[in-house]
């Protein structure tokens, strides 16, 4: 089973080795990492290149497209059976792979999600689940997940079978984690939770994506718009 783990980097170059060395040490031979940066204005493409060699597929995008269109182009070129989605600053525990593929083979996941220790930028643990940093509910269904987004990205894992369904990602969703979820909601998709905590969230306060307090307005505009999205959804 082939495993492709796809990356979005903007600026990582602080962080990105420490993250990739955790992954790679759970892949073998025939599996890949794609990284999709997303113009770096410091040197984490040369980081990356000096450190992997042809070991980590690297894309440029010709003009910074954001952290949803990097994922999008980083999906579009997995050639993996089951894709997981990672952030440039964490760091991934040791059997996060194994767990995440057990998931799916014992329990016929369509996608997995797991819980995360949430730490600070100098890796203390601020609280051992980020579900319950967060408030977050896995089994709040569609609407619940509209109105609060339960899943983060950087935890998912997914069928290659999945991707005609999520792609393209529509142009006013708030984000691409929330979007797989709801269109894995909407077509009825297996979604196993792991309760353990299989990686390390680096909450520093200059993560891309992650929680950010916006004002009322904007969160409500950006439910309305992810509902127009999932409205116009072709099943």
């Amino acid at each position: 089973m082939k495993k492709s783990v796809c990356v979005a980097t903007y600026n990582g170059a602080k962080f990105i080795v420490r993250q990739l060395d955790s992954v790679l040490k759970q892949l073998n031979h025939i599996d890949e990492v794609i990284v999709i940066d997303d113009g770096s204005k410091d040197n984490t493409i040369e980081i990356i290149k000096e450190a992997y060699g042809s070991r980590v597929q690297v894309h440029v995008n010709e003009k910074n497209l954001g952290p949803i269109k990097s994922f999008e182009r980083a999906i579009s070129f997995a050639k993996g059976d089951i894709l997981f989605l990672c952030d440039q600053d964490d760091i991934w525990e040791d059997h996060k792979v194994s767990s995440v593929l057990k998931a799916f083979e014992e329990q016929n996941a369509d996608l997995v999600i797991h819980d995360a220790f949430v730490v600070d930028g100098d890796l203390t643990v601020i609280n051992p689940s980020w579900n319950d940093y967060n408030h977050n509910n896995i089994n709040q269904g569609i609407v619940g997940n509209i109105l609060k987004n339960a899943f983060t990205g950087a935890f998912m894992a997914f069928k290659k079978d999945l991707i005609p369904a999520i792609l393209p990602f529509p142009d006013d969703i708030e984000m691409h984690d929330q979007w797989i979820a709801l269109v894995c909601m909407i077509k009825k998709k297996k979604i196993v939770f792991i309760q353990e905590p299989l990686m390390k969230y680096v909450r520093h306060g200059g993560n891309v994506t992650g929680i950010k307090k916006r004002p009322l307005p904007v969160q409500l505009k950006g439910r309305l718009k992810t509902i127009k999205a999932i409205a116009g959804y072709k099943r």
